[in-house]
């Protein structure tokens, strides 16, 4: 069984010179650019491990690992004897106040990152962390501690003891991937997958100043899918993301991975097939397609399903190690953009070994939605030499920035279409291991582009754990 895709199969060449722009663009508009303004060092020695290919200090899935919200900058990280810490600092400052809040990583294994969010209703700094298909440990700081940072000072009294639930509701126990996200009236939401890889789904929960709520899941496992190898019974949806525009939509792209290996040409691939699109105009209760057809209800008996229509905006078969949970963001006009990565079909129609293959001849392309409705795709021009996932984020003039492995970034104009990709830092001097992970809220706020990275290391050597910046066009 397959899907069309949307994108009906086009792709443009980064170095196409086609009038693909998403509307016209301002004549003053200045294209993009990254201006190194400084680095400083979070901890000298943190924590180091190598699990799933990556680090605990530096999944890039982690929303939000680096965050700014009032003129400071915040941060959360493992040291070396696996103490949870978060920094804070003045938007600029090179110095970092730091505080343990009093957990432990139980376990070496990377997906157990630290996620912080803000309720902005009432203040607070929420922490969630150190999971992978088990039991979290949740933090919340004082209320309005996030509202005057001048004022309180930066202590472990101003955080509450570490608990096992969200101040009384346990959710699930097998809980992964918290997001927190900022919604439009000031709540705090968080996503987070119930259930194993292969075999899970998303879930939504809400925070409004004073209790959680669970609003349930909105993703099935279930169904049928069928390749041209084999089929599966069963899956989960791994997120690219899921960010409000400033409208209030709630935007989420997707690959589906399945559980049976037996849809794969080989055993040394990996399952996951697709990128698929949905959005939500009432905070997360309902989701629909791309044509605006409600295809799930959170916490209802319909939820978002392998075998619904309409999802599916690039297909693409289980055979080229397409990554999961790479990156979106949204533009100033709220229209949705992705970063997808996958070995393109020139270089064979069966990957045999997904880390080599996507080391090897893997590729990135930047997809998004035009001001037509038209979904468009460009690959860009830059080998991986990774395996690992690639950040997107877009300046006030709408230019987008793919922050590759290793602190590599390369960009492309709004005015070109998105055609004209190129390398504006080569990652020079980072010694960066791999992923990094970029401050989502800080480019609104100062116009900086600040990503936290860790130094390669071997072993279970610590290693320094860094924050770099770079000024964007003014």
């Amino acid at each position: 069984m397959r899907r069309r895709t949307l994108l009906a199969g086009a792709i443009v060449s980064a170095v196409s010179t086609s009038a693909l722009t998403g509307g016209t663009a301002r004549a003053a508009d200045p294209g993009p650019s990254v201006t190194r303004t400084g680095t400083t060092t979070l901890d000298g020695q943190a924590v180091f491990f190598v699990s799933y290919d990556g680090l605990v200090n530096n999944n890039s899935f982690q929303k939000n690992g680096l965050l700014t919200y009032k003129g400071h900058q915040y941060a959360v990280w493992y040291t070396a004897d696996k103490n949870a810490v978060v920094g804070r600092r003045v938007l600029g400052g090179s110095t970092w106040s730091t505080v343990r809040v009093g957990h432990t990583l139980k376990a070496s294994d990377s997906h157990n990152v630290i996620s912080m969010g803000v309720s902005k209703v009432d203040g607070r700094l929420h922490l969630n962390m150190d999971s992978h298909s088990d039991g979290f440990t949740y933090v919340k700081s004082v209320a309005g501690l996030m509202d005057d940072p001048s004022g309180l000072s930066w202590t472990a009294a101003r955080f509450g003891a570490p608990q096992s639930t969200l101040d009384g509701l346990a959710l699930t126990s097998q809980f992964t991937y918290p997001q927190f996200i900022s919604a439009p009236d000031g709540k705090l939401q968080l996503s987070y997958r119930v259930g194993i890889s292969g075999n899970g789904r998303n879930a939504l929960a809400e925070y409004n100043g004073s209790s959680w709520t669970d609003l349930g899941e909105w993703s099935a496992s279930t169904g049928t899918y069928t390749s041209e190898h084999g089929s599966s019974t069963a899956r989960n949806m791994y997120l690219h993301g899921i960010d409000y525009d400033r409208n209030g939509r709630l935007h989420s792209f997707f690959t589906w991975r399945e559980q049976n290996g037996a849809v794969m040409c080989s055993s040394g691939g990996i399952t996951n097939h697709d990128t698929g699109y949905v959005y939500s105009d009432d905070r997360g209760r309902t989701w629909r397609n791309n044509a605006g057809t409600v295809v799930g209800t959170t916490g209802g008996s319909d939820k978002v399903a392998v075998t619904d229509s309409g999802l599916v905006i690039d297909a693409l078969n289980p055979d080229h190690s397409l990554m999961n949970q790479e990156s979106q963001f949204t533009d100033s006009a709220g229209l949705p953009h992705a970063i997808i990565s996958y070995v393109p079909g020139r270089f064979g129609q069966c990957t045999t070994n997904y880390v080599a293959d996507r080391t090897a001849n893997g590729r990135a392309f930047h997809v998004r939605k035009n001001s037509s409705g038209a979904w468009q795709k460009t690959e860009i021009p830059v080998v991986l030499g990774s395996s690992q996932r690639t950040k997107l984020l877009l300046d006030k003039y709408d230019n987008a920035y793919a922050v590759f492995p290793f602190g590599r970034i390369a960009a492309a104009s709004r005015s070109s279409g998105y055609t004209d990709w190129k390398i504006l830092f080569d990652g020079s001097g980072l010694n960066a291991f791999g992923e990094v992970v970029i401050d989502e809220t800080r480019i609104a706020q100062d116009n900086v582009l600040s990503f936290m990275y860790q130094e390669k290391s071997s072993g279970t050597t610590p290693s320094a754990l860094h924050v770099v910046d770079f000024a964007l066009p003014a």
